[in-house]
């Protein structure tokens, strides 16, 4: 991912970070669960595949978690993101965000379990000056568009990875007496 940030992997679990300016910039998602359910069943009740037609490609799309925390701070703003299904692999629109803020909230920093007691704000019922501020916010740390894009080619890549050691892993259980 351009930007200079760093990855981490553990298995299906990925965590990009990046410091600047006295700020730390962690991004974790979860490739688990990240595939869009298949349309086949409306294709199916629309009529047979026409031959010249190929496969969708099956792109990965993530939740992801965007932590900021400054270093004179002992909080730490999260902010939980995702793809929205209407809006992926939708072209021609440069000014719309392909990814959104559902939640933002403060936690402990340092703390690996967030605090179901924090306050979380839902971004449904909030201000759209605010919620601009917000995607302005994290487009200056690097999470913009282009981030996104990028997230979902990672994203992608690991998951595709994990699924082919999962056919060998699976194989190799079958086979066992």
């Amino acid at each position: 991912i351009s930007g200079g940030w760093e990855l981490e992997v553990h298995g299906t679990e990925a965590k990009l970070v990046r410091k600047i300016a006295g700020e730390k910039i962690t991004v974790t998602f979860n490739i688990n669960n990240s595939i869009p359910p298949s349309l086949e069943e409306e294709e199916e009740t629309q009529g047979e595949q026409k031959p010249d037609e190929q496969e969708p490609d099956i792109t990965s799309t993530p939740n992801f978690v965007v932590e900021v925390i400054k270093d004179d701070t002992k909080q730490t703003l999260v902010l939980d993101c995702h793809y929205p299904e209407d809006e992926v692999g939708q072209e021609g629109e440069d000014e719309s965000d392909i990814f959104t803020i559902r939640e933002v909230s403060f936690q402990p920093t340092g703390e690996s379990d967030w605090k179901e007691t924090n306050y979380t704000l839902n971004t449904d019922s909030l201000d759209w000056a605010l919620y601009d501020h917000l995607m302005d916010f994290l487009a200056d740390r690097g999470v913009d568009n282009t981030f996104a894009d990028e997230l979902i080619e990672l994203s992608t890549a690991l998951e595709h990875q994990e699924y082919i050691k999962f056919l060998e892993d699976l194989k190799s259980f079958v086979k066992c007496q």
